[in-house]
């Protein structure tokens, strides 16, 4: 008798306890659990020559990732697979390691597409969210392994929107998403959700001096997500547009002009737009000293003084789309139309 009193006194309690949680509470379970399958951890393997052993498996790095179709097309970030041959994707509860390829990757918006060699008996896609419907203050939630803490979930807030970040190759990206929810080393790749268990960016990046979360995260937002996935899963690749020429590095710019402002056309692609409008590059003479070819001064009505400049100008455009840019040569200001090209 004593024995079944304590056991309904124990379900009593559990049923009580279970009561007592908050419908908020109750809502970011269901959240996590809804997020769970479609989030995945990503390891990093590079091949390398070993002179007794042959090649050998280097691990590069991890992150998290999350299922983008039922074709087994994995999204994470383009610094979690950078310089990999190799790459492993695991599951919440599967203790099989599937083997994965890189589809195709776009760094300066830092997303990579890998795809299963193998896809598990079950597949489930991510929810996809609009994010150029967020607010500041609605509830954002990070799914990850920061640390190798697997499938490890952080609460908080859409803190700000329209950040500009630095990215990789000198350019910034666009529109990311801040949030207070703890992004740590291991989350990078991995979804950041809202209210609706929807994907509404891909968390990127932390500001932070000691390397742990400080409040600062970014993400990637999903509507860029939208448009640069398909095409890297169709082309390998994001086609861009630009005017077809190479730039003089920064570090070289100054001492060749004195000043920093513009940007010098170091070659010029014969077969593209700027060519064809008769922009001129770098020359040399038969003794090896350099010439100057011109300086571009702005683009659409825009000043350029980097590579940033001119890509966030381009960035709105279309292969195809004629802009203006005005360029200095041999002291004279010049105005052409040059035609986009596909880069």
């Amino acid at each position: 008798m004593k024995l079944i009193l304590l056991i309904c006194m124990g379900l009593f309690f559990h049923t009580q306890t279970f009561a007592q949680l908050l419908s908020i509470e109750e809502k970011t379970i269901e959240i996590y659990r809804t997020a769970l399958p479609s989030t995945v951890n990503v390891a990093n393997i590079k091949l390398a020559q070993n002179l007794f052993h042959g090649d050998v498996e280097i691990p590069q790095g991890a992150g998290s990732g999350f299922v983008w179709d039922k074709d087994g097309h994995i999204v994470t970030n383009f610094h979690v697979v950078q310089g990999g041959n190799n790459f492993v994707v695991t599951f919440h509860n599967d203790t099989k390691q599937y083997k994965a390829k890189l589809v195709g990757s776009a760094p300066h918006k830092d997303i990579a597409v890998l795809k299963l060699s193998e896809l598990p008996k079950n597949l489930t896609p991510i929810k996809i969210g609009a994010s150029k419907n967020l607010s500041v203050g609605q509830s954002s939630f990070a799914i990850g392994s920061p640390f190798g803490l697997d499938y490890t979930l952080t609460t908080g807030v859409v803190s700000a929107l329209g950040r500009k970040i630095d990215g990789i190759g000198g350019v910034k990206i666009n529109d990311m998403i801040q949030t207070d929810a703890a992004i740590n080393m291991g989350n990078s790749g991995g979804p950041l959700l809202n209210s609706s268990a929807q994907l509404i960016g891909m968390n990127t990046v932390i500001f932070s001096t000691s390397g742990s979360s400080a409040g600062l995260g970014f993400a990637v937002p999903s509507d860029t997500i939208q448009v640069v996935v398909p095409q890297l899963i169709k082309d390998g690749k994001l086609t861009r547009p630009g005017l077809g020429i190479g730039l003089v590095p920064e570090n070289m710019k100054v001492r060749l002009m004195g000043e920093s402002k513009g940007i010098i056309i170091s070659h010029i692609d014969e077969q593209g737009g700027a060519a064809k409008a008769g922009l001129k590059g770098l020359t040399h003479d038969r003794y090896g000293r350099m010439y100057l070819g011109d300086i571009i001064l702005k683009v659409e009505g825009q000043t350029v003084n980097s590579l940033d400049d001119i890509y966030q100008i381009l960035e709105t455009k279309k292969v195809g789309d004629q802009v203006e840019v005005e360029y200095r040569r041999e002291g004279k200001i010049q105005k052409a139309k040059v035609t986009l090209q596909a880069l």
